[in-house]
């Protein structure tokens, strides 16, 4: 579940996956869509900028796996990490785990 910041108006000014900073309110990731907050982030770019905001998702996810492909090399060790980023990964690890870890980020090409 999403957590939101709303400004005195009562809109979402900011979100985050959890309950950080000014980010307190838990609500419905419908709720939140439903809030035209996600088109307001993207700005006026229109649908250059839901590409930008898709790139972002698919880089976050190519990040994630050189994260752990550096771990299991021995290049870095999990525990260099800083701590909000240690947890970051292991929410994304258990997040990917339940949804079965295929995120097919090479394509059919």
């Amino acid at each position: 579940m999403p957590f939101v910041k709303r400004n005195a108006e009562g809109a979402i000014v900011a979100a985050s996956h959890g309950a950080e900073g000014d980010c307190v309110e838990e609500i419905s990731e419908a709720e939140l869509l439903a809030s035209g907050f996600l088109e307001r982030l993207v700005g006026t770019e229109g649908s250059e900028g839901l590409h930008l905001a898709s790139s972002d998702l698919e880089l976050v996810r190519v990040i994630e796996d050189v994260v752990d492909l550096l771990v299991d090399k021995g290049v870095i060790l999990f525990t260099e990490l800083p701590e909000s980023a240690q947890k970051k990964v292991l929410a994304r690890q258990q997040l990917r785990s339940r949804i079965g870890g295929s995120l097919n980020l090479l394509g059919d090409d």
